[in-house]
């Protein structure tokens, strides 16, 4: 039901992103926002750093350490489950920029940054896959900590190729949604194979759901202590900026809450 509330959340998003005059129009505006700060140079090089950890050779590195963390702790299904969710999330990302590709609104930017077959994005669909495999190869009392950190770097990265210009925002919030799609048919599959085989299920735990969420609202909160010390130390600029561009404001918001909201439906997923 998950996995099928996704698609239909990304079937969603692309009518919005491409057919629909007020989304087309925030998508340019929330782009704007981001790509404006690539005029500052350590932001620019920050975010080269970033963007670039979700290119294909360091991320075939990362893509191992779940799967090997599943086979070393005993538990094949889920490092085949691990594997499935990275190649299949990938590969329909891969599938789905050409089949809908269509060019993209740039009426108030006064230029095209991204071509035609940019949704959904391919960093961000490698980012968030990563994050939830991730928290279903951790070891159960591990997954919340995971699951934020997942979450942090997932952001961070969609965070770093917006203001490259690379995407925009509805991208993001695609590849978002691909990732999730998988992970959540893993975790059906799993559950199934494990309900036919119990000596083989993989191994999902409970803990309370303040324990499951307190990572998540702690990694939260160290970012809106961040965003305020920021404002502290640069207040003028700040305020200023975030006035001029008001959409951005609202966008960056939404995307770090969809990825919060994402890692944490799969940790309470695989509870009990």
């Amino acid at each position: 039901m998950g996995a099928a509330g996704c698609v239909a959340l990304l079937a969603a998003t692309w009518l919005a992103a491409f057919h629909l005059g007020i989304f087309r129009n925030a998508d340019q505006a929330i782009f704007s926002g981001f790509y404006d700060l690539n005029r500052h140079g350590l932001i620019n090089t920050m975010a080269w750093h970033f963007a670039e950890l979700c290119d294909p050779s360091p991320y075939l590195i990362f893509a191992v350490i779940p799967i090997v963390a599943a086979l070393a702790s005993g538990r094949p299904r889920v490092a085949l489950a691990v594997a499935v969710i990275l190649l299949g999330a990938n590969i329909t990302t891969q599938v789905l920029k050409p089949l809908l590709a269509e060019p993209r609104a740039s009426s108030l930017l006064g230029f095209t940054p991204v071509g035609s077959g940019s949704w959904p994005s391919g960093h961000a669909t490698a980012a968030m896959s990563l994050a939830l495999a991730c928290v279903i190869a951790a070891p159960a009392r591990a997954r919340p900590v995971v699951a934020a950190l997942g979450a942090l770097f997932a952001v961070a990265v969609s965070y770093s190729f917006l203001t490259l210009g690379w995407h925009y925002p509805s991208d993001v919030i695609g590849g978002f949604l691909v990732a999730a799609t998988w992970a959540l048919l893993a975790i059906a599959g799993l559950k199934a194979a494990g309900s036919r085989s119990p000596w083989s299920a993989p191994a999902i735990s409970g803990g309370s759901i303040a324990q499951t969420l307190g990572p998540l609202g702690a990694t939260f909160a160290g970012a809106l202590a961040l965003a305020a010390l920021v404002v502290l130390i640069r207040p003028h600029a700040v305020v200023s900026y975030a006035h001029a561009h008001q959409a951005f404001v609202v966008g960056a918001a939404v995307i770090a809450a969809c990825g919060v909201a994402l890692s944490t439906a799969i940790v309470l997923t695989v509870r009990r």
